[in-house]
C-alpha cells in the first residue's frame, strides 16, 4: 500500500506555537502517512531537549533583546531563528521512517535550484564544507520525526550574540568561529527565496515518495493550546536549577555532557544531564538507574552496566561515558 502523504505549513511565526503543533502533528500521524510540515520562528533560540539554556545562551541579552527560548523535543545543540530560516519535519509511524529518503527530499529540492549537497557528520547538510541546515531526530511511542533548519537569509549575526559555543566543540569541529561553519543558501543563489525553497521541498517531497499531497490547513490551536502552554511554560524552557553537590563535565565523539549529582549520605538521590547529543534517550536511561546507587567508581560503572540498551549506539555511549568516569577518579 503507497504511503498516503500530507502538507503543512504554519503561517504563525511564535515558536511555542509551532513547536506545539509539532508535537501534536506527532500525535496524531496515522499509520500509513508521512506529513512534510513547514515552519517558521521569529527572532528565536531553540535548544535541545537536554541542554542547559544558561550554559548555551546569553540569557541576559536575550531577555534584553526579547528574543524567545525554546526548548524542543529532539535532541541536538543550540540554534537560532529568525524569518531568513525554514524548518522542516518529516512526521511519521516509526516504522515508516527512513532517514535516507528523508534527506533525498532535502537534497533533491537544492538540487533544483542549483545547489548540490551532501550529508556529513551526526546531523548536518552542507555545501563545500559550510553547513546550511542542521538536523535532529525524535522517536517516542512507536512514533518520530525528523526535523531541521535550513538558512536561507539568516542574519549571521546574532548566532555569536546570543550563543555561547564551548571553545571545546569549537575545537572538535576543526573551526574558528560559528559563523565559519554556516552558510545562507542565497551565497550560493542569489536569486534563492523563502517562497522558492518551499515550492521545491513540496515537489521534491511528493516526487521522492511518488504521489500527489493533501495539503491540510492548520488546526485551531485551541485543539493543542495544552501543548502550547506546555513550550511556553518556565519549567519546560528552563526547568530548574538543580540543587547539586558534584558535576562532570566532557565532549566525546556523540556531544558534550555534564553530569550533576544531588547525593545524601554518600548516595545518589538525583541525577541531571545535560547533552547536545543527538541520541536523547540514553541519558532518560542512566538517570533512572543511577538513582540510589552509592556514589563510588565501581558502583556506578556497575550500575551503567544494568542498562536495557535499545541499540549499539546507546551502548558505545555508556562505555565511553564508563571509561571517562574511570579516567577522573571519582
Amino acid at each position: 500500500m503507497p504511503i498516503k502523504t500530507k502538507i503543512i505549513h504554519s503561517k504563525n511565526y511564535n515558536p511555542y506555537h509551532n513547536l506545539a503543533l509539532e508535537e501534536y502533528l506527532l500525535q496524531q500521524v496515522e499509520d500509513n502517512e508521512i506529513i512534510l510540515y513547514l515552519w517558521q520562528n521569529q527572532n528565536t533560540i531553540v535548544i535541545g531537549k537536554n541542554q542547559n539554556p544558561w550554559k548555551e545562551c546569553r540569557i541576559s541579552q536575550v531577555e534584553k533583546d526579547g528574543v524567545h527560548v525554546a526548548r524542543r523535543l529532539s535532541g541536538g545543540g543550540a540554534v537560532y531563528h529568525d524569518l531568513g530560516n525554514l524548518n522542516f519535519t518529516f512526521l511519521m509511524k516509526e516504522k515508516n521512517y527512513n532517514l535516507e529518503k528523508q534527506l533525498q527530499v532535502i537534497l533533491e529540492a537544492v538540487k533544483t535550484l542549483g545547489i548540490e549537497a551532501s550529508f556529513t557528520g551526526k546531523n548536518d547538510i552542507t555545501v563545500h564544507g559550510r553547513k546550511f541546515s542542521g538536523n535532529a531526530f525524535y522517536f517516542g511511542n512507536k512514533r518520530s520525526y525528523h526535523h531541521g533548519t535550513l538558512l536561507i537569509h539568516t542574519d549571521m549575526k546574532p548566532l555569536s550574540t546570543y550563543l555561547q559555543v564551548s571553545k571545546e566543540k569549537i575545537k572538535s569541529k576543526g573551526v574558528d568561529s560559528i559563523q565559519s561553519r554556516v552558510i545562507n543558501l542565497i551565497e550560493l543563489n542569489p536569486d534563492i527565496t523563502i517562497a522558492k525553497v518551499i515550492k521545491a521541498l513540496e515537489e521534491s517531497f511528493q516526487k521522492i515518495y511518488v504521489g500527489s499531497a493533501l495539503y491540510l490547513p492548520c488546526p485551531a490551536e485551541k485543539e493543542f493550546s495544552d501543548l502550547i502552554k506546555k513550550y511556553s511554560s518556565w519549567k519546560w524552557r528552563f526547568g530548574q536549577s538543580p540543587p547539586f553537590d558534584i558535576a562532570f563535565e566532557n565532549r566525546f565523539d556523540f556531544g558534550g555532557v555534564e553530569l550533576l549529582f544531588s547525593l545524601k549520605n554518600s548516595h545518589i538521590q538525583q541525577v541531571t544531564i545535560y547533552s547536545d547529543s543527538i541520541h536523547i534517550n540514553i541519558f532518560e536511561k542512566i538517570k533512572e538507574v543511577l538513582t540510589d546507587v552509592p556514589f563510588d567508581i565501581s558502583s556506578i560503572v556497575k550500575q551503567l552496566d544494568t542498562i536495557p540498551f535499545a541499540n549499539q549506539t546507546e551502548r558505545k555511549i555508556v562505555t565511553d561515558i564508563q571509561e571517562w568516569l574511570f579516567q577522573i577518579h571519582i
